[in-house]
């Protein structure tokens, strides 16, 4: 007879096998993955309108005024993305720091936003940025002083979004009468920059059946001479509409479905004409930005064509554009020609990351007859290095800044020539201008940053910058 214990050990082996075997029949005429969701960027805490059903979006509804603010009377602007000339080169009178000192730097203000990474435009002391109120589910315009960060006012519209990487992403264009805003699902509002009234809204979504980008409207908008030039995607290219009355003065045709990107339209001149660079998913383009023809494309090729495109053109005076993408995308170099007003376009180089300069997100400078840029994380030896090329030959790396001076995705500017450039974590670097050797003259650490991507702003000596969450003013004057 065997004792109990002995027949409940003999029995374990034959009791696996049995339970091993259900599991694997199980396994087999079931799907344990039937419940399991795709992990996608996006897909956490917002929830966009119910399918199916349209969400109507009343674009400028609503306004609030903050009495007793200051204005200061200051005299310089940063009008829009890189500026008033498109370059990204701030060209104030005022002189500014050459390092830091003390190993601190003067925090005038600091506001909370909320979470994406949409950069300043500043008017003569005034500081506007259209930020995505995650409390009342709105994009929302506010104005703020440039010395005190009080709020001035804000115009909003509610439109439901949901985080993806942030929210908002793009940088108003703002001239003496007027404030163009895009916003992370494309919608544009124009208003009175003063009062900050409203005169007109345009949902591109719905008006041109265009296709917002993974993670929602990277392009900054451009006032050029009065008219909001919006690249829409869809069933147009690109438009031009009359700031004043809304009205739309010319449509781009679009007969490839080219669709939006994040880069953004930035002016340019060549062989005597006026334009518009475009880079978008499927092409890059020149579209006439004055004359009778204007919003023709004048050239265009297909050569260049990207799932992913952050960066915007670069243009020399001789006619070459030079074009990045992150992603592994690389970058190209056209050239421009013209023949009695007839324009071509050729390829001079075309090649991979760490194959030259290229860049993920933010636009290479082109100062004093060279280019410089962030080398993206698919670099290989070189990334996250900033470097300097001649325009002629993107793939010579002439400097670096070497492996133990890395950079992520932040933003740089050119100033009182030294360029200014921001780290993630919100250390800002003082970085010599120098087309010979990489030097770098001061650095700090101005709060605990994450993800700080917007691109920065300056005027009357002052600094607009921001993380994912928190935008704030330091006082670059010398």
């Amino acid at each position: 007879m065997y004792k109990l214990s002995e027949i409940i050990i003999r029995a374990i082996p034959a009791t696996f096998i049995v339970i091993c075997t259900l599991l694997l029949l199980w396994w087999i005429v079931s799907d344990p993955t039937a419940d399991f969701t795709l992990s996608e960027p996006g897909m956490d805490d917002y929830a966009e309108a119910e399918p199916g059903v349209e969400e109507e979006v009343i674009i400028g509804e609503f306004f609030q005024s903050f009495p007793g603010a200051g204005v200061p009377e200051l005299e310089e602007t940063w009008t829009r993305f890189r500026g008033e000339r498109s370059d990204n080169i701030y060209s104030g009178s005022v002189p500014l720091k050459e390092s830091f000192g003390s190993g601190s730097v003067d925090l005038l203000w600091s506001v909370e936003m909320g979470e994406g990474h949409a950069g300043a435009a500043i008017f003569e002391g005034l500081v506007y940025v259209l930020d995505y109120d995650e409390e009342l589910r709105a994009d929302m315009l506010r104005c703020f002083s440039l010395t005190t960060g009080e709020e001035v006012w804000r115009r909003w519209y509610e439109v439901e979004i949901r985080r993806n990487h942030g929210m908002s992403r793009t940088v108003p264009a703002v001239t003496e009468e007027f404030i163009l805003t895009i916003g992370p699902r494309g919608h544009v509002m124009c208003v009175e920059r003063e009062s900050g009234d409203f005169l007109w809204g345009l949902d591109i979504v719905r008006e041109y059946d265009s296709e917002i980008p993974l993670w929602y409207t990277g392009q900054c908008p451009l006032i050029y001479e009065g008219v909001a030039i919006i690249a829409t995607g869809g069933s147009s290219l690109m438009i031009g509409i009359d700031c004043m009355s809304g009205e739309v003065l010319w449509e781009t045709p679009n007969p490839d479905g080219w669709e939006m990107s994040h880069s953004s339209v930035i002016p340019y001149e060549f062989g005597g004409r006026k334009m518009f660079l475009y880079s978008a998913v499927g092409g890059v383009a020149g579209i006439a930005a004055d004359g009778e023809d204007a919003g023709s494309v004048l050239w265009s090729s297909s050569e260049w064509s990207r799932p992913v495109v952050a960066a915007s053109p670069v243009g020399t005076p001789d006619g070459k554009i030079f074009l990045t993408a992150g992603y592994g995308a690389g970058s190209m170099l056209l050239q421009l020609s013209v023949d009695n007003g007839s324009y071509s376009v050729d390829i001079l180089e075309s090649y991979r990351p760490g194959g030259g300069l290229s860049s993920e997100q933010q636009t290479p400078i082109l100062a004093d007859g060279h280019l410089f840029g962030i080398l993206p994380n698919d670099a290989r030896a070189m990334r996250n290095q900033f470097v300097c090329v001649h325009p002629d030959d993107p793939t010579e790396i002439i400097w670096s800044s070497g492996p133990t001076a890395r950079f992520g995705l932040g933003p740089y500017i050119l100033a009182d020539d030294r360029f200014y450039l921001l780290n993630d974590d919100a250390s800002l670097y003082i970085i010599e201008k120098s087309t010979e050797a990489y030097n770098e003259l001061d650095n700090i650490q101005l709060f605990e940053g994450y993800d700080a991507w917007a691109p920065l702003a300056i005027a009357d000596g002052y600094m607009v910058l921001r993380d994912d969450r928190t935008m704030v003013c330091i006082d670059l004057r010398r």
